[in-house]
């Protein structure tokens, strides 16, 4: 598309909290579907319905960066979880 981007690698440059606050900001998914329901979560015992609100989910992403779900694409006035992929076509077009 010609647009150009930063690519956060999460695991190695993992979003502090203010990042994380700034991101749950211009979302325009629900801040629950940030998180990752996966595997990992189940292992750590985790329960959905207890990361619903920007700071619950802010408070796991911090402790827990492997959560986030991705790719998460990210402007300056907005944010969206990239899937389906044609979110982002939509998103940057």
């Amino acid at each position: 598309m010609g647009v150009e981007f930063d690519t956060v690698l999460y695991m190695k440059t993992p979003p502090d909290r203010e990042a994380l606050e700034d991101l749950v900001a211009k979302l325009e998914d629900p801040v629950a579907d940030l998180v990752r329901k996966d595997s990992r979560f189940k292992k750590l015992g985790l329960d959905a319905a207890d990361y619903q609100t920007p700071e619950s989910v802010v408070d796991l992403l911090v402790e827990q960066k492997a959560l986030l779900q991705r790719p998460v694409v990210v402007t300056d006035e907005k944010a969206i979880i990239g899937r389906p992929k044609d979110r982002v076509r939509e998103l940057l077009s």
